[in-house]
């Protein structure tokens, strides 16, 4: 039997093969369709009944096609990219095949119509699916039916494709460094890192990718100038113009990606995508959301003006550097935190050692929310780095489990992410538990000694396990609003956000952050100095995001924008408002913007601003009530991560803070000195 159909509790990822992907999911089409057709037939099935069938069709097909999305990105070859490849235009036509069945759709309104046998979850659900038939354009006269069809074919292939140049124009790009004198000022674990990058490649000295871990210590550390600037311009124009002789340049895709969105979105009667976007968002309108953003950039600018002063002036005074440029900024920035808090961030890596790190992070979530967490011997994984872990209640019955797959290597689609399996779901069968794939790209093991992370690659850990958390910790059990199913993208990042906090409490960190040599907890002068370079240089940092923010909506709300040249006019004028050092002609930082290109934040990059309020607002509970007051936590497990997207996001927010969310922790906690 191909194991992508066998509809199991967890993925037989040892059994998968590439030859299972293409006829596995062409005969899961076939079965759904059919499926779907015999069940609209049965017109006199009980609207629960009829609920529970239409998302057990929904939930094998995704436990099918989850797995091989996930190792296409975790394990890219050739050979699966093409199977992978092959299966978007099928899977595109049957989703919209079925958003624009009629017979189905009016299904759905006589279940609306009775509404009093249903649950709060399943109202929702059926709310949700009325929504997205009209956004699937079940409306359409058929001839707009088919263009929209044919949209959304060619959207899913360019969109694929545009993430595959990406991560062929990272790996393509190395570094060989034989001479010493270049490594100056890396720290001994970039050094080692190198080193392994070289055997791993069968090279000679030292090797550097556009991998982050590689890419942000030579930024950081490296002392000589012309080596951070030859990393900046490969890290910054990657799959564009200007690297590899255009080889993975992605300028055409997102010419059409931005005319395929904008085309769809007409068709629904939109006036542009950022509109079509924010019909299923918390925002209302693409003028709300840059009111939000404006109003942050007024209330950051003059803070971050002050903060690249400083750094001009130390560079200049300090370091013979006239003319700060980007690929100077990290570097600079942590000669000046040096010097003016005394704390290097190198000093904490020590303290963050990886397996203390997850045991803490266990430890907290436990306590918090009173389940456990266990590793799974058992599991069958894509890779030896990867390990799975059991999540069970207080009565000792499994509830969730999840993957862990936290270090950077070949092959491996950069950034982090939660991605899942299947969610929770009750039916005739019984009770499906979540699963969850939580994906890192820290710095691997390398010579045999520990990992340590970074402070930030800790908080980076901390935010996708957030994710999860909403994901597995649901008590909803209609399959299409449990977790975060459901939940308005503007607001999904609440509990990731939320969990990053605990990374800068001495309380929390007393769980995880321990010597690796000696087992002491950070000691409370260098906890200080922690504390006090939170905020270092936290205005450019709060720009830093807005300018994506602004870029992206901006992008998204000019119908009529087609041309590479508009999409770099755009990004020049976001700058003109929100860059406070100069960006050099050549950046394409764009053509490797995936988030909005390839990803699901399209018109919607502001969602990490806008979600921060509410889990600013929601930590600063904790921290009235204390950090772990058990009462707080349950107040927060049962109204927001249990709740998952069975109500409005607004609301599970008012139930656990009783009012409406403010923006001022958000400000705080950002280290922003509001005027």
């Amino acid at each position: 039997m191909n194991p992508l159909l066998d509809n199991s509790s967890l993925p037989a990822f040892s059994q998968i093969r590439v030859e299972h992907v293409v006829p596995g999911i062409k005969a899961l089409i076939k079965k759904s369709k059919k499926d779907i057709d015999e069940l609209v037939a049965k017109v006199d099935m009980e609207p629960k009944d009829f609920l529970e069938a239409i998302q057990s069709i929904d939930n094998q097909f995704t436990k099918a096609w989850s797995p091989v999305r996930h190792m296409n990105s975790v394990m890219n070859s050739a050979e699966l990219r093409e199977a992978y490849t092959a299966c978007l235009p099928l899977l595109s036509a049957y989703s919209t095949e079925v958003g624009q069945n009629e017979a189905l759709y009016n299904r759905y309104k006589t279940v609306a119509e009775n509404e009093e046998q249903l649950t709060t979850a399943e109202k929702k659900l059926v709310e949700n699916a009325l929504r997205d038939f009209r956004l699937t354009g079940v409306s359409l006269d058929k001839e707009k039916k088919a263009e929209y069809k044919t949209l959304s074919s060619r959207l899913s292939e360019v969109s694929s494709k545009y993430s595959d140049n990406v991560l062929d124009a990272t790996n393509a790009w190395i570094k060989s460094v034989h001479d010493e004198q270049v490594l100056s000022g890396l720290p001994d674990s970039a050094v080692a890192m190198a080193r392994s990058a070289a055997k791993e490649r069968e090279y000679e000295g030292y090797v550097f990718t556009l991998d982050f871990p590689h890419y942000i210590a030579v930024m950081t550390y490296a002392d000589d100038r012309a080596f951070r600037e030859e990393m900046y311009r490969a890290f910054s124009t990657k799959a564009s113009d200007q690297s590899a002789g255009g080889k993975w340049d992605n300028q055409q895709l997102m010419e059409e990606i931005l005319y395929l969105r904008h085309q769809r979105a007409s068709l629904l009667g939109f006036e542009n995508y950022a509109e079509q976007s924010l019909y299923s968002k918390m925002a209302k309108s693409p003028q709300q959301v840059l009111v939000f953003l404006n109003d942050l950039l007024d209330k950051s600018k003059p803070q971050s003006v002050e903060e690249v002063n400083i750094l001009k002036d130390y560079a200049a005074k300090h370091l013979d550097i006239q003319d700060l440029q980007p690929w100077d900024f990290g570097y600079v920035s942590e000669k000046v935190k040096e010097e003016s808090l005394g704390f290097s961030e190198e000093e904490l890596k020590p303290w963050f050692v990886v397996d203390k790190v997850i045991e803490g992070l266990f430890e907290l979530v436990e306590q918090l929310y009173s389940v456990s967490i266990t590793l799974n011997e058992s599991a069958d994984v894509w890779h030896s780095d990867v390990k799975l872990y059991d999540i069970k209640n207080q009565s000792g019955e499994l509830i969730a489990q999840f993957y862990f797959d936290l270090y950077a290597r070949q092959h491996k689609r950069g950034g982090a992410w939660m991605d899942s399996y299947c969610g929770r779901f009750q039916s005739a069968n019984g009770l499906q538990t979540p699963v969850a794939y939580m994906t890192c790209n820290s710095a691997p093991p390398v010579e045999g000694k520990p990992t340590l992370f970074t402070h930030d690659e800790v908080i980076t850990l901390f935010h996708e396990f957030g994710h999860g958390l909403h994901h597995m910790l649901t008590t909803v059990d209609a399959l299409e609003v449990a977790g975060i199913s459901g939940v308005e993208w503007d607001a999904v990042e609440l509990p990731s956000q939320f969990m990053e906090n605990w990374c800068w409490e001495k309380q929390s960190l007393d769980l995880f952050a321990k010597h690796y040599q000696t087992g002491e907890v950070i000691p409370d002068e260098l906890f200080e100095k922690m504390q006090a370079g939170r905020h270092f240089n936290s205005g450019i940092a709060m720009l830093r995001q807005l300018e994506f923010a602004l870029f992206d909506m901006r992008l998204h709300m000019d119908a009529n924008l087609t041309r590479y040249a508009d999409i770099q006019g755009i990004l020049q004028a976001v700058r003109l408002k929100t860059a406070t050092l100069k960006v050099p002609e050549y950046n394409r930082f764009q053509n490797s913007f995936s988030h909005i290109f390839a990803g699901g934040y399209a018109a919607g990059y502001y969602s990490y601003k806008w979600a921060e309020v509410l889990s600013a607002d929601a930590f600063s509970k904790f921290e009235e009530q204390g950090l772990f007051d058990q009462t707080t936590a349950t107040q927060f497990k049962q109204e927001i991560l249990e709740r998952g997207g069975s109500r409005p996001a607004v609301e599970s927010f008012k139930a656990f803070m009783g009012r409406e969310p403010k923006v001022d922790a958000l400000l705080r906690h950002s280290g922003i000195k509001a005027a």
